[in-house]
């Protein structure tokens, strides 16, 4: 049935049943694809049924459907013409894993980040008014998305002005790891409130169905059980802000869930509905362990694993714990993904999750270290930047010791142009009393955060996802300085000054380049901030050439900082800087990116010696 269906035009005549059906067929395709080419698969086997109901009761691209995250977007694409390209899902110029205004009318909205649906959403709403249409526009969030401050500051704009609007929250229990906070805790309330509200539909029909008297007593009775409904589940909450509540609904139940949607359509006010699924539905593996199986990538369906920077990282962070009560960990919904979930296991008392709040998870880290603590905040680069203004202002400004262990740093893959962390060394070098650094490898990785232990200053160290045990065939400096830096290969008129993973690129372009006949040298600039100013100096005054080598944009980062330097000295110098260029870089493998950027050994041979032969 599935291969009869392009667009949403095509369910239009389906039965109940039929339906039913195609969900089947869907959680198949899910599945197979998804455990192959990697990507988010528990968050979408649980909205198929919400997705085939949203698709058959609108009509898009008309009207707008926004999917807040994108994680659960899958069935969406399947069903708007992409089905066949869903083979290539994730892959290099294939089908994107978030929603793409380029890549299809019906996705209406680019996104990537949680808790932006309803503000886009409302946006579109009131874009509509204006202009005088009369289509839908429906977010879809997700209740992990409630723990994040925008949602809120959307519904409380949407509800002050009765712009009508659709909201569904599709509540799961989980964002990407189990949801935390008095939300989750409200929400699993109003859950429970199902089994209320069959007990009340199972009296109104025994009423009805007392002659003469039951009508009557049945009018009575509603309103008082309604208002004992919203005393015990605080359905007030919603209302209080503006917004109609409907629910708590099964969101596998097609048949209710089309009623309800058809009911908001044609409501003339803000509505929220409440739908409770089943993360991981339909796939015993993903139903048992569901933030397992949230993403995942074809390694994790292969079942092998590489060695993983954030393992290192937090095994570092727990040894430091054991000796300094004042060690604490805090993540935003990531406890999983940040590896912190170790160090959660051994201090539960010491461990916070903010939710999906980077901005409040950064205040509360300068909160902590201002009252005395060593706060570790584990985040992703591309969630960093969403707590840009707190680290200014509420971590730098007081010089509060307030460590970043910035994962998935640089180029990440498959998850592409929303995920990409290739902007946090240009925005962190400009904030003063920041130190930033990023390890070459796992070794050095740990003595960072050892170093971090002894440091009064804020500090981020960033580092990829991938891990590399390099360490052991290079010579340390001991002991590990603040902003130092490592030449490991002495050169003769051209000297690579790498950042981090590109340690190791660089050591490669350098012995391609050797066997041309060229001495190139490679320096470690593992402090990106403070550099090294002595070796710098001197390196300058040595060489004719001086290449900087980061997985970050060029503007503004590390290779700029060397440039100013050298100006501020006002020593004229050939530079020559290599990193991610000034455009959005989109999904493929890790390989496809850096090939695209220039960034692979061949290629930073090829730069270096088209200059040095100029």
């Amino acid at each position: 049935m599935l291969e009869t269906i392009n667009t949403p035009q095509d369910l239009k005549g389906l039965s109940i049943e039929q339906m039913q059906d195609l969900a089947a067929e869907i959680r198949t395709l899910l599945v197979e694809t998804v455990l192959r080419q990697g990507g988010h698969l528990a968050s979408n086997l649980g909205a198929v049924e919400l997705t085939l109901a949203l698709d058959y009761v609108f009509n898009p691209p008309e009207d707008k459907i926004v999917f807040d995250v994108g994680h659960q977007a899958y069935v969406h694409k399947i069903l708007t013409g992409r089905r066949e390209a869903f083979a290539r899902l994730r892959e290099r110029d294939g089908l994107s894993g978030f929603p793409r205004v380029g890549e299809s009318e019906f996705d209406a909205f680019s996104t990537g980040h949680a808790s932006t649906a309803i503000s886009a959403a409302l946006g579109m709403a009131r874009a509509r008014d204006l202009m005088g249409d009369r289509h839908a526009v429906v977010a879809v969030v997700g209740d992990g998305a409630l723990t994040g401050g925008m949602c809120y500051e959307a519904l409380n704009d949407a509800g002050s002005t009765r712009t009508p609007l659709i909201v569904i929250l599709n509540d799961n229990e989980m964002s990407i790891s189990r949801n935390v906070g008095a939300v989750s805790t409200y929400l699993t309330k109003m859950r429970q409130g199902r089994l209320y509200g069959g007990a009340r539909r199972a009296v109104k029909r025994g009423l009805r169905n007392l002659p003469w008297v039951g009508e009557p007593v049945l009018r009575g009775v509603s309103n008082m059980v309604g208002s004992v409904r919203r005393l015990l589940l605080g359905e007030h909450f919603f209302e209080g802000l503006g917004v109609r509540y409907l629910g708590p609904i099964d969101g596998h139940d097609l048949k209710t869930l089309i009623a309800v949607l058809k009911k908001a359509a044609s409501s003339e006010e803000p509505v929220l509905i409440h739908v409770a699924t089943q993360k991981g539905r339909g796939y015993e593996p993903a139903e048992e362990a569901p933030d397992r199986y949230h993403g995942v990538s074809p390694q994790d369906a292969a079942g092998t694993q590489g060695i993983s920077n954030g393992k290192i990282a937090v095994a570092e962070l727990i040894a430091l714990a054991e000796k300094d009560i004042r060690v604490t960990a805090l993540t935003a919904a990531m406890p999983t993904g940040t590896c912190l979930s170790d160090f959660e296991r051994r201090f539960p008392e010491r461990f916070f999750d903010a939710g999906i709040a980077e901005e409040h998870m950064i205040t509360m880290a300068a909160g902590m270290a201002a009252a005395g603590l060593r706060p570790y905040v584990g985040v992703y680069s591309t969630f960093l930047q969403r707590g840009y203004d707190q680290l200014i202002h509420d971590v730098c400004l007081e010089a509060l010791p307030v460590t970043l262990l910035i994962d998935r740093a640089g180029l990440v893959g498959p998850d592409g142009a929303t995920h990409q962390g290739v902007f946090d060394l240009s925005y962190l070098r400009q904030m003063p009393n920041m130190i930033v650094a990023s390890p070459r490898d796992v070794r050095q990785l740990k003595r960072l955060i050892q170093l971090s232990a002894t440091v009064d200053a804020p500090m981020a160290i960033r580092y990829a996802r991938e891990g590399d045990d390099m360490g052991q065939n290079l010579r340390d400096r001991e002991p590990l300085c603040l902003g130092t830096w490592e030449e490991l290969i002495a050169g003769d008129g051209v000297e690579i000054l790498a950042v981090g993973r590109m340690v190791r690129v660089a050591l490669n372009a350098s012995v391609e380049l050797a066997q041309r006949g060229s001495a190139c040298g490679v320096v470690d600039a593992r402090f990106v901030k403070p550099m090294d100013e002595t070796m710098l100096r001197e390196l300058a005054g040595k060489h004719r050439l001086i290449v900087t080598l980061e997985d970050n944009v060029v503007a503004g980062g590390f290779g700029s900082a060397v440039n100013e330097k050298l100006a501020q000295w006002g020593m004229a110098h050939e530079a020559l800087n290599l990193g991610v260029p000034d455009r959005f870089i989109e999904q493929g493998r890790l390989e496809e990116q850096l090939s695209e950027c220039g960034l692979t050994p061949m290629a930073v041979a090829d730069a270096v010696a088209a200059r040095w032969n100029q």
